[in-house]
């Protein structure tokens, strides 16, 4: 398989915002650099006039330059290990790849990812907010779903936090590859990562707590669901989009019962944590 490769350089406030848009569009994977970040498709998916809209969209605002190039092949593994740095959050978890030293001794939990996409790693700030209402959020002995995915970070710390079971899935094949591989790397070999969304994957009656990282029109699609899905009392934690869009999911989220208890911000993204009416679970 072929790759297109785009070398783009652009503001620093624009990277996160940018490789969001480009995932959208299926880029399935990007090297953070000094300049920007390098960005990589299959040439086959590419779609030319989806492509110039959403650079056009940014190109004054954000100063983008790009170089186009095609690889033939590209060693995932390896252009990570060069570019891919630990992160921390707070002193809760450390999320490291298998080549990076561990930290175990110096915070409360350790992840290990060895990513073949930059999101899902703890990198893109919405998956960094999922991590920090994490462990804010009681998960002992609770059933919880973690919809989309990706990588397995989420279910990954769900159960480090004591979760009795977690159903994980996500509509891509070769995120479900990847996601299988980190829950053995973390000594989850029973947990099992489905293929395919809310509607079509097996699930559990209900369930304590709902993760899902997803983009803003999945999340309003699948609203409906996820209220169904949760016991009276359950929690619903979604990112995946801006904190101007949070008005748009509040009021989808009230139609199914469920209410906003807070809000986390970073770098123009946010996270949002409802609740689900009626007698707490």
């Amino acid at each position: 398989m072929e790759y297109l490769e785009f070398k783009i350089s652009c503001k620093e406030e624009y990277r996160e915002i940018l490789m969001a848009e480009l995932a959208n569009i299926g880029f399935d994977s990007f090297l953070e650099t000094n300049k920007g970040f390098d960005a990589y498709i299959p040439q086959e998916d590419q779609e030319e006039e989806v492509w110039q809209e959403v650079i056009s969209r940014y190109q004054e605002e954000a100063a983008i330059k790009i170089e186009a190039g095609i690889l033939a092949k590209i060693n995932w593994n390896e252009a990570w290990e060069k570019n891919y740095d630990p992160i921390a959050v707070a002193d809760k978890v450390y999320v490291r790849a298998t080549f990076h030293p561990s930290k175990s001794r110096e915070f409360k939990n350790e992840i290990v990812i060895n990513p073949k996409m930059s999101f899902g790693t703890g990198h893109h700030s919405t998956t960094y907010l999922m991590l920090e209402w994490q462990n804010e959020i009681k998960h002992t002995g609770k059933v919880v779903m973690d919809a989309g995915s990706g990588t397995g970070i989420l279910a990954i710390m769900a159960m480090k936090l004591g979760a009795k079971r977690v159903t994980a899935f996500d509509i891509d094949e070769w995120s479900v590859e990847n996601g299988k591989e980190n829950f053995e790397i973390n000594g989850f070999d029973s947990l099992e990562m489905q293929t395919g969304n809310i509607s079509s994957v097996r699930t559990e009656e209900a369930y304590h707590l709902i993760l899902a990282n997803i983009n803003k029109n999945v999340l309003l699609d699948e609203m409906e669901a996820y209220a169904k899905h949760l016991l009276a009392g359950g929690q619903l934690l979604l990112s995946g989009f801006y904190e101007s869009d949070i008005t748009d999911i509040s009021e989808k989220a009230k139609n199914y019962g469920l209410s906003l208890v807070g809000k986390k911000v970073r770098n123009k993204w946010t996270s949002v944590l409802f609740k689900k009416e009626g007698v707490k679970s």
